[in-house]
């Protein structure tokens, strides 16, 4: 199992998933994917950025440093695209919206370091929207209650709730989807031009890296977690 983590590889580039290593898991044979580990090393990432950052909040200065800075930049930026979207209910989910768009954005923009990025695989990007359903209803069913719910169901006629279950249940799936498509898509087309134009292809692609990677790569993420926002404050509201 040659192939590497890297998508600076030559002529040996592909964009499929690969086995890194197997491990037995009660008698049956489990691979760790280049996937798992990109995602780790993202998950890494973040992880010792939150550390450095709680330390620079706990060691605040009235004048700034820019590490404090930075930190400060995000968290503000953060705080005003989820209050803007969610207004009141903000508050509950600023940590949800807020590590799923660090995440998101981190992995999408991977490719610029040589990694391949997580949410080129649709086992990542499932799961991202299987939380936000699972929150929606959450919250649909706690403020909204059974009769409001099946009211919604029912709206705008009765014999319209397998539409609107269908569409309900569709929410996860375009979500995921959505990013998935977008990211791979970039992922193959960068992989394409390694591929077949391994000799020629040193610093002119760096200019699709920053389109695929950086520009659409932080278009998907803000897409992703403002529909999150919508559903969930949507899930919130009630007619009262």
């Amino acid at each position: 199992m040659g192939q590497g983590i890297l998508l600076s590889e030559g002529a040996d580039i592909d964009f499929m998933v690969h086995g890194v290593f197997p491990y037995s898991f009660f008698g049956h044979e489990v691979w760790i994917t280049t996937t798992h580990v990109c995602v780790l090393i993202v998950m890494l990432v973040i992880i010792g950025f939150c550390f450095a950052a709680n330390r620079a909040v706990k060691h605040a200065s009235e004048v700034p440093g820019t590490f404090q800075n930075i930190v400060e930049l995000v968290v503000e930026m953060l705080d005003n695209m989820i209050g803007s979207v969610m207004g009141k209910f903000s508050p509950k989910f600023r940590n949800y919206i807020g590590t799923i768009f660090i995440f998101i954005l981190l992995s999408n923009i991977s490719g610029l370091f040589g990694l391949r990025p997580p949410t080129a695989d649709y086992g990542v990007t499932l799961p991202l929207g299987i939380m936000t359903f699972v929150l929606i209803h959450f919250n649909k069913f706690k403020h909204q209650k059974v009769k409001g719910v099946i009211a919604g169901l029912c709206d705008p006629w009765p014999f319209w709730a397998p539409i609107n279950i269908i569409g309900d249940v569709a929410v996860p799936i375009s979500l995921s989807l959505r990013l998935f498509a977008n990211v791979l898509s970039g992922t193959v087309m960068l992989a394409l031009v390694y591929a077949l134009l391994a000799k020629i292809a040193y610093v002119w692609p760096a200019v699709l890296h920053v389109y695929f990677d950086l520009f659409s790569g932080a278009i998907q993420t803000y897409v992703f977690c403002m529909l999150t926002m919508t559903y969930i404050t949507d899930a919130c509201t009630t007619d009262g």
